[in-house]
């Protein structure tokens, strides 16, 4: 059995759950379930590694966060 509780969605979110529950002929609750656990098991996406002007590897900027992981990767491919 679930937990009950009250959200906010903005107003575009909510008329793509509604229409994704309709779709598939679930609840709402059940759509915002599935579209959540669906967001969850997605792996997480790595920024594309560019090239600069001056021939440096640079990432995008997204204003992400980069993680020593990344910095590993970049470190052990050639460019």
């Amino acid at each position: 059995m679930g937990m009950r509780t009250s959200i906010s969605l903005e107003h575009h979110v909510h008329e793509f759950a509604a229409a994704y529950a309709s779709a598939r002929g679930i609840s709402l609750s059940a759509a915002i379930n599935e579209l959540v656990r669906r967001a969850q098991a997605a792996p997480p996406e790595e920024p594309e590694i560019l090239e600069g002007p001056n021939g440096l590897p640079m990432f995008p900027p997204t204003g992400g966060t980069i993680t020593a992981d990344m910095v590993k990767k970049l470190d052990e491919e050639e460019f």
